[in-house]
């Protein structure tokens, strides 16, 4: 079976889509500047063609919400320079929870399973807000003990913030050693 050159081109042009998309993910994922050598250690992208996706995926993303910027032979996925104040509105706590409210549900994440009364003791009682806003959402679990309420984490919790809970990232760092 003879393979003609349009077949040769078609395959050609599949490989380098792969290849493309492999760069993509790679700029994005990174979240920094990559250099070359980099790039190619982490994609297997043969330099020379490295070189010319990367010129096309910043085309590609010109006029758009994101950039690829080149600087000092460095690459790197990055959000538009028109809209980094919205990623700063976003980093700078314009999140779902206030810093307060964060700040208990640290306390709780941390010292549980721990008394409502203890946390309204340590953070005032503008915890009892939070713990409302937390148990409503699901995040955090009460039990009754005497006239006050003991605190813990939900399942909800982990799933939300997409965490492991304590024992299993034990488990995990114990398979890293």
């Amino acid at each position: 079976m003879e393979i003609s050159s349009e077949s040769l081109d078609e395959i050609d042009s599949a490989m380098e889509n792969e290849s493309s998309r492999k760069v993509e993910a790679a700029l994005f994922i990174a979240g920094k500047f990559l250099s070359l050598q980099e790039l190619v250690s982490l994609t297997d992208v043969n330099p020379l063609l490295l070189k010319k996706i990367l010129e096309d995926l910043k085309d590609k993303y010109d006029d758009s919400g994101i950039e690829v910027v080149h600087r000092d032979n460095l690459w790197k996925m990055d959000v538009s320079q028109d809209y980094t104040w919205m990623v700063n509105k976003l980093a700078t706590g314009s999140s779902e929870f206030t810093k307060a409210e964060q700040e208990t549900l640290a306390i709780i994440a941390y010292k549980q399973p721990i008394k409502q009364s203890v946390i309204v003791k340590i953070r005032g009682n503008k915890a009892y807000e939070h713990v409302k806003k937390y148990f409503d959402m699901g995040l955090i679990l009460k039990k009754k003990i005497g006239h006050t309420y003991e605190l813990s984490l939900s399942e909800s919790f982990y799933d939300y913030f997409n965490v492991g809970k304590g024992e299993e990232l034990l488990e995990e760092a114990k398979k890293e050693e």
